[in-house]
């Protein structure tokens, strides 16, 4: 049946009297041409969901684009030459739409996607002769594929395909051999760099934020805002070890703002997006016990509490003044500094004793998702660069005080450094000097030269070698190109050509947790 004999039979079937003529139905648009790729819910399936929550990129205009022109180097095709520009606004209209209910996902479902790589063979050693700590991964989003890079040539071993829209950091594991990518629409995706090959997939949430790997390696931790779940799967197998529901303490369900790895701690620290929570969940047997609510004890061996758990997996829940959204954590993993749901300030969380500690005056939105520490002059500090105005802000991490504020050419996205290196890199993400890079000496916090790699272009993200001496900078554009640069002369060696380079990911430098680099 074509589209418009199905728009005509339902309008029968429901009683109509509307003519032929009448405004189209994005739904049975919907129904006719996407929901074979996208499935008939709109939560996905060759596609990715098409629901608000996963479209925050693909809006209006834009949406209709893609529709009508279709994606490029991905299967979505164009229908431009199959459907009229009002049919096109109407099913833009209709998969913008909020669903009717917040879907669920269960173990089953999950399970249900685990797709393995029946090619693939795990190599005894490594395929190629480059060092494997020192492979850099480079997310190109232009096209949903992986580069995988020689830290030492900068050569291209290999290039794979990714899930839709990979957000958020590649997770490796503690010997490097494995990394772990995330999509927007909740599928994980395992691959063997020694092999050069993807192992296997799974699909962990509908719509998911990003993932963390335990201290030891084992469990893989998704942040989902689709369903309100916190979803751990096993590193070796993708198989579901626990699906938790994220429930407040006032008994109301709450999304995932992120998820991250606390190595010194042994578990995962995740913050609520809807209530003023932060929760701890213990990685190893002999977790816990944690307790919601007041303990009273008269004697040795007794407890009186609402509720405990202990355990691998057991879940510490401790309570802050309000919601947090970006975060940061001191290199002893002691210390969270979220940002405030205003964006006019940052929060201390002390995990040890589990409360707020301090207030940093932070105006201008800080990301500090994009943090980093160092030692100047002596003293740890950690800096910030903010989304709504151009500074960054140098925080001392031994009393909080603002140690100084740096004025930028713009607001900021990304600062990365490391410890072998004496500058600091700083890109100049929005606003009219997007092309712009700032390069601060450690000690001073003076900008000491504003490099222009591709004028008019958008520059941001830095990731560094294994050993410092080079600094990988993208073009963030679709015919963009990484630029390798000498981090001491500050001078390019090399250029790559490719499809909107975003993040980049030095093995060494991730596993290692190298000073100067993101958690």
């Amino acid at each position: 049946m074509t589209r418009a004999a199905a728009a005509v039979a339902v309008a029968v079937t429901v009683g109509s009297s509307l003519p032929v003529t009448a405004a189209p139905d994005g739904a049975t648009i919907y129904s006719d041409l996407c929901a074979s790729c996208h499935g008939e819910t709109r939560l996905g399936g060759v596609g990715p969901a098409l629901i608000p929550e996963a479209l925050k990129r693909l809006r209006g205009a834009s949406l209709e684009d893609v529709i009508a022109h279709g994606r490029t180097a991905t299967q979505m095709p164009a229908f431009s030459q199959t459907i009229g520009p009002e049919d096109i606004k109407s099913v833009a209209a209709f998969i913008s739409a909020p669903l009717d209910h917040v879907p669920t996902w269960t173990e089953a479902d999950i399970r249900d996607t685990l797709v393995t790589n029946t090619d693939y063979s795990a190599a005894d050693a490594p395929l190629f002769d480059a060092n494997p700590m020192n492979i850099t991964l480079v997310v190109e989003t232009g096209d949903h594929h992986i580069s995988v890079l020689d830290g030492d040539t900068f050569d291209v071993l290999d290039r794979f395909e990714t899930p839709f829209a990979v957000h958020g950091g590649p997770k490796f594991s503690p010997d490097g051999r494995y990394v772990f990518v995330m999509s927007r629409d909740g599928w994980v995706q395992k691959y063997d760099i020694w092999s050069l090959a993807e192992v296997a997939r799974v699909r962990a949430g509908i719509n998911s934020r990003n993932v963390a790997m335990s201290a030891d390696g084992k469990w893989l931790a998704v942040a989902n805002y689709l369903p309100h779940t916190l979803t751990i799967l096993s590193t070796d197998t993708l198989e579901p070890a626990q699906i938790r529901t994220i429930t407040a303490a006032d008994g109301t369900e709450s999304r995932v703002s992120a998820v991250y790895q606390a190595p010194e701690r042994e578990s995962f620290i995740l913050a609520l997006k809807d209530a003023p929570e932060i929760w701890e969940i213990a990685t190893t047997e002999d977790g816990g016990p944690f307790f919601d609510g007041f303990v009273h004890s008269h004697e040795a061996g007794m407890k009186e509490a609402l509720s405990d758990e202990v355990g691998l997996f057991a879940r510490r829940r401790i309570l802050v003044n309000e919601p947090m959204d970006d975060f940061f954590f001191t290199p002893d993993y002691r210390n969270l500094i979220g940002t405030s749901r205003s964006g006019d300030r940052g929060v201390v969380v002390n995990l040890d004793v589990g409360r707020e500690v301090a207030s940093l005056p932070l105006p201008g939105m800080p990301h500090l998702g994009s943090g980093i520490s160092w030692t100047s002059q002596g003293r740890q500090v950690m800096a910030t660069p903010h989304l709504g105005e151009g500074r960054l802000s140098v925080i001392d991490t031994a009393d909080w005080s603002l140690v100084k504020s740096i004025e930028t050419l713009g607001p900021g996205f990304f600062l990365r450094s490391h410890e072998n290196t004496r500058y600091v890199w700083a890109d100049v993400f929005m606003g009219p000097h997007k092309d712009k890079l700032h390069i601060l000496d450690k000690d001073t916090l003076e900008i000491v030269r504003t490099l222009d790699p591709d004028p008019g272009k958008t520059v941001g993200h830095i990731e560094f070698t294994m050993d410092g001496s080079h600094a990988l900078v993208s073009v963030w554009e679709n015919d963009g190109a990484l630029i390798v640069f000498d981090s001491e002369t500050l001078e390019e060696v090399r250029r790559l050509p490719m499809s909107k380079p975003v993040g980049k990911y030095n093995v060494w430098n991730k596993i290692s947790f190298s000073d100067g680099t993101s958690h």
